[in-house]
């Protein structure tokens, strides 16, 4: 009896058992052309850097040769620069003069020089000296130094270099450690400043290293002015590196 009932047990039990279902497979990815990698954009260009406008004063001096343009460093050698500026405010240099040229220093000590060669009374009150290892300026070709013949009695003449003559410079070595004090530097018209230079001397006038030197004829300033900055002045050299 007990032999009939199990059979019909697991028959019964395997007739009650749910169907194992297998789950449905995930859908087949849909397989299109591959797209490349993009690469990525690149970066914007930096922002160009502001550039601050020049606040120096620019100066022309027009002359009987043609006009030279001079940058004031008014910052590293505030005195003899507000000294040439009242010059040029006042109108007093109109009429000053290119009286010398250096031709017979030969070419390693080239200058020109100007300054009131006419009434003394145009002279403002000397000023103090301001000696190059102070100012960290230079006495290169193009600077705009001042003449004196003792620290503290400069008035109103000054020289414009055509080459370099560091032995100008308060520490140049075997120097009287004052030196000139360098104030500026052309920026346009070195060519005037060379026919300057060049042009005929008399071979008797002057007194005593100045003999050969003088201009004759002397060139005129005619007119000291302030002018804009330029747009292409370059550089220059007067302040020294570093």
């Amino acid at each position: 009896m007990l032999t009939m009932i199990l059979p019909a047990l697991v028959l019964s039990a395997a007739q009650a058992a749910p169907a194992v279902v297998p789950p449905p497979a995930p859908p087949s990815p849909r397989v299109g052309p591959v797209r490349p990698m993009m690469a990525p954009p690149p970066p914007p260009p930096p922002l160009p850097v502001p550039q601050m406008p020049d606040a120096r004063p620019y100066v022309a001096l027009v002359t009987d040769a043609g006009t030279i343009t001079v940058r004031i460093e008014n910052k590293r050698a505030p005195v003899t620069a507000a000294n040439f500026l009242r010059y040029v405010d006042a109108k007093r240099m109109d009429g000053f003069k290119f009286y010398r040229s250096t031709k017979s220093w030969g070419p390693a000590n080239q200058l020109v020089q100007a300054g009131n060669r006419g009434d003394a009374r145009k002279n403002f009150p000397p000023i103090a000296h301001e000696p190059t290892k102070t100012t960290g300026l230079t006495n290169c070709k193009g600077a705009l130094s001042m003449a004196r013949l003792n620290p503290g009695d400069a008035t109103s003449d000054f020289f414009l270099l055509l080459s370099d003559i560091k032995g100008f410079d308060s520490d140049a070595v075997g120097g009287d450690g004052a030196g000139f004090a360098v104030f500026g530097e052309i920026v346009a018209g070195a060519d005037v400043a060379a026919a300057i230079f060049n042009a005929p001397v008399s071979p008797t006038a002057g007194e005593g290293v100045m003999v050969g030197q003088m201009l004759d004829p002397q060139v005129t300033i005619k007119t000291a002015r302030r002018v804009p900055a330029p747009a292409d002045a370059p550089k220059g050299c007067v302040v020294k590196a570093g």
